[in-house]
C-alpha cells in the first residue's frame, strides 16, 4: 500500500470508528430503554435515537467518506485491510441510497412502536399496535425502494440481515424443511395418540415452582461454564429477551425473561442469548470500532445461540452432568422426576402458538409462516388489518393450532414493531447451520460428546472460535460456511439430525 493510499485507510478507519461508536450509543439507548428507562421517557427517547441516527448517516454518506474509500483503493478482500475497505463500501453504497431524513423516521418511528407494541401485547389487543405498524411499513416499503432490488423488495430488506440472500434462495430451504419435517411431526403425532389415554404429560416436569432468582443464579452458572465473560458481560431483564453490544466485544450484554412457574423460557433463553455473546465476545479485537467487529450476519449469529441452546443445551449428555446439579437447586419441584423424564420434557414434539418455546421440529414453520406474512406486507398483497387473521389461518394451516388471542398469535414477536423486517428467516438459516457446524467441531475433535457430559465446554468453544468468532465480518457468511465446513450451507445434516433424535425420543423405529 503505497503512502498516500495508507494515510486514506488509517483516515478512513478513524472516520469509521466515530460512525461506529455512535451507532454503540444507539445501542446503549435502546438496551437502557428496553430494561430500566422509565415509560414516560419514551417520547424522549426517541427523538435521541432518531439524532444519533441521523449524525451517523449522514457521517457515513458524507463526501469525505466516499473520497478516503476511493483513495485507499480496492484492496485483495482477503486481507484484512481489503476485507475491511469491502465492508465498509458495502456500508457506504447502502447507505448512501438512503435519505437521512429516512433513517431518522424511521428510528423515531420504531422508537415509539416498540412501546406500543409491549402495551397491545399486555392486554392482548391488535389495534393498539396496528397503527404503529402500519407507519412502520409504509418506511420499511419506502426503504426497500431506495435500497434497489432485482427480483423482489424483500431482498433489499432481507440483505441487511443476511448478505447475499434472497427471497428466491429462501424458498427452496424452507420447501426441502417442509418435505423434511412434516412427515416427522406426524409420525410423532400418531405415536402420541397412541399412548394419550394414559393422560401422560411428557413436559409437566418444567411446570412447578421454580424461583426467579433460583433460576437466574443456575442459569448463570451454566453460561459460565460455556466460556461466557462477565468482565465484558451483564445479564438483566427485559420483556423480549436479547443480545447487544454496546461497547464491542467488550461490552455484551444479555437480558432473559423469567416464569416462576415454569423452568424453560429462561433457561433456555440465558443460553440462546449467551450463545449470540460468544460469538460477539470472540471476535479479534484489532476489528474493534471497525465493520469488521461483530458477526457476519444474522444468520450465522442464530446458529451460534441455537446451537448453545439445542445442540448443547437439550442434549442428553449435557444433563448427564447438570440435571442433579439442577435437582440439587429445585428440590422439590424435580422431585421424583429423574435424569431420562426430564430429558424428554425438554425435548416434547408438540406444535404450540408461541415460536419462542417451540420444539426444534415445528419451530421453522414458524418462521416459514412469519417469512410469507412478511414478504406479503412488502409487497401490499396482505394489509395490517388483516395481518391478525391471516396469522390465526397460517397457523392453523403449518400446525393446526388457532392462537387463542392476540397476544398468544400476531403479537408475540418484537421484531415488527422495531422494523427488523427480513430478520425472521435468519432464525431458519442458524438452525441449519448450527448442525453443519456442530458436526464439523466432532469431526475435528472426536471428543466433544464426552467432554459436554463432563460439563467441558472448552474444545467445543476454542473449535468454534478458530473457525467462526474471530473472524468478526472478515467474511461474508457463504465464505465463511465454506472456510469452516468444506461446503455451502446444506439441510441434509439438519433433518438427519433431527430425525435421528426425534425418531429415538419417540421410538420411531
Amino acid at each position: 500500500m503505497s503512502g498516500e493510499h495508507e494515510t486514506a485507510y488509517e483516515r478512513l478507519k478513524e472516520r469509521l470508528a466515530t460512525i461506529g461508536d455512535l451507532r454503540s450509543t444507539t445501542s446503549l439507548l435502546f438496551w437502557d430503554q428496553q430494561t430500566y428507562m422509565p415509560t414516560g421517557g419514551v417520547a424522549g427517547r426517541a427523538e435521541q435515537m432518531a439524532t444519533l441516527s441521523r449524525l451517523s448517516h449522514e457521517m457515513l454518506t458524507g463526501a469525505e467518506t466516499e473520497r478516503l474509500l476511493d483513495t485507499a483503493g480496492e484492496l485483495d478482500p482477503s486481507s484484512e485491510e481489503g476485507a475491511l475497505i469491502r465492508r465498509a463500501r458495502r456500508d457506504y453504497e447502502r447507505a448512501t441510497k438512503l435519505p437521512s431524513s429516512l433513517v431518522a423516521e424511521i428510528s423515531r418511528v420504531t422508537a415509539v412502536a416498540e412501546p406500543a407494541w409491549v402495551r397491545a401485547r399486555e392486554e392482548s389487543d391488535w389495534s393498539l399496535f396496528a397503527s404503529h405498524l402500519d407507519k412502520v411499513l409504509y418506511l420499511e416499503r419506502e426503504a426497500a425502494e431506495h435500497l434497489g432490488y432485482d427480483d423482489h423488495p424483500y431482498d433489499a430488506l432481507l440483505d441487511a440481515y443476511e448478505p447475499g440472500a434472497r427471497k428466491a434462495r429462501l424458498e427452496p430451504m424452507f420447501e426441502e424443511l417442509k418435505r423434511g419435517v412434516v412427515p416427522l411431526i406426524r409420525a410423532v403425532a400418531e405415536r402420541t395418540a397412541e399412548h394419550s389415554r394414559d393422560g401422560e404429560d411428557r413436559a409437566a416436569p418444567l411446570h412447578g415452582e421454580f424461583g426467579e432468582t433460583e433460576q437466574e443464579k443456575f442459569g448463570r452458572a451454566v453460561i459460565s461454564a460455556f466460556g461466557y465473560d462477565w468482565e465484558r458481560g451483564r445479564q438483566d431483564r427485559s420483556v423480549h429477551p436479547f443480545c447487544i453490544s454496546p461497547g464491542g466485544a467488550d461490552d455484551v450484554r444479555i437480558t432473559t425473561r423469567f416464569d416462576g412457574g415454569w423452568l424453560a423460557p429462561a433457561l433456555f433463553g440465558t443460553m440462546h442469548e449467551a450463545g449470540h455473546a460468544l460469538y460477539t465476545q470472540g471476535v479479534d479485537s484489532d476489528y474493534a470500532r471497525t465493520p469488521l467487529d461483530g458477526g457476519t450476519s444474522m444468520g450465522v449469529h442464530e446458529s451460534q445461540s441455537r446451537l448453545w441452546e439445542n445442540l448443547v443445551g437439550r442434549s442428553r449428555p449435557f444433563w448427564s452432568h447438570y440435571y442433579p446439579k439442577l435437582q440439587e437447586v429445585f428440590p422439590e419441584a424435580l422431585k421424583g422426576v429423574d435424569s431420562e423424564v426430564f430429558y424428554r420434557a425438554i425435548n416434547v414434539l408438540e406444535p404450540s402458538e408461541i415460536r419462542v418455546e417451540a420444539d426444534e421440529v415445528t419451530y421453522n414453520l414458524h418462521i416459514l409462516l412469519r417469512f410469507e406474512l412478511e414478504v406479503a406486507l412488502i409487497e401490499g398483497t396482505l394489509s395490517v388489518t388483516d395481518l391478525p387473521a391471516a396469522w390465526n389461518a397460517g397457523m392453523e394451516e403449518y400446525l393446526g393450532v388457532t392462537p387463542k388471542n392476540d397476544a398468544s398469535g400476531v403479537l408475540q414477536d418484537i421484531h415488527w414493531a422495531d422494523g427488523l423486517f427480513g430478520y425472521f428467516p435468519t432464525y431458519t438459516i442458524g438452525n441449519v447451520l448450527s448442525v453443519q457446524l456442530f458436526d464439523e467441531a466432532v469431526r475435528a475433535h472426536a471428543g466433544i460428546p464426552e467432554q459436554i457430559r463432563e460439563g467441558e465446554f472448552s474444545v467445543l468453544l476454542g473449535w468454534l472460535r478458530e473457525n467462526v468468532h474471530r473472524h468478526g465480518s472478515r467474511y461474508y457468511p457463504d465464505e465463511l460456511i465454506e472456510r469452516a465446513t468444506g461446503r455451502p450451507l446444506e439441510t441434509a445434516p439438519y433433518l438427519s439430525y433431527l430425525n435421528n433424535k426425534f425418531g429415538e425420543l419417540y421410538d420411531l423405529g
